[in-house]
């Protein structure tokens, strides 16, 4: 259970990093108010109504009809500085970082003594249990 925990932990770990590093664009082609296409990865398909028809008349041959077309495009950015500098740190935080790096690699130094007090001394020799003999014990 505890395997399963740490595997399942790395890879939603390395899920968040890929995201976050990863940009990607939507592309959306609306129809006035109402979405007709989106694409992740390539140009959305248009309904065909966004080409604006020339105006045949002599009236105002430099305006034409608006359309009801419009394209929407969302980008979003990847990270790209993940890791700090430690040059960028100041001299406090520095410090501390160095000071609890020291500290902790010392919990686990280990002892240079390998003797054992008690090695020449064998247990003694038990013939009877005595306290379950006499059914007697502390709690």
């Amino acid at each position: 259970m505890k395997q399963f925990i740490h595997k399942s932990m790395a890879i939603f770990m390395a899920a968040v990093v890929l995201m976050t590093t990863m940009s990607f664009t939507i592309d959306m082609h609306y129809c006035g108010d109402s979405l007709v296409d989106f694409s992740f990865v390539q140009k959305v398909n248009t309904c065909g109504m966004e080409k604006t028809q020339s105006t045949t008349s002599c009236e105002n041959p430099t305006l034409s009809e608006k359309t009801c077309c419009t394209d929407k495009q969302i980008v979003k950015e990847g990270k790209d500085d993940l890791k700090v500098s430690f040059d960028q740190l100041t001299l406090e935080q520095q410090v501390f970082v160095a000071s609890f790096t020291y500290s902790y690699l010392s919990i686990f130094e280990g002892t240079e003594s390998e003797n054992v007090p008690f090695f020449d001394y064998p247990p003694p020799f038990v013939k009877r249990d005595v306290q379950v003999l006499h059914q007697t014990f502390l709690i």
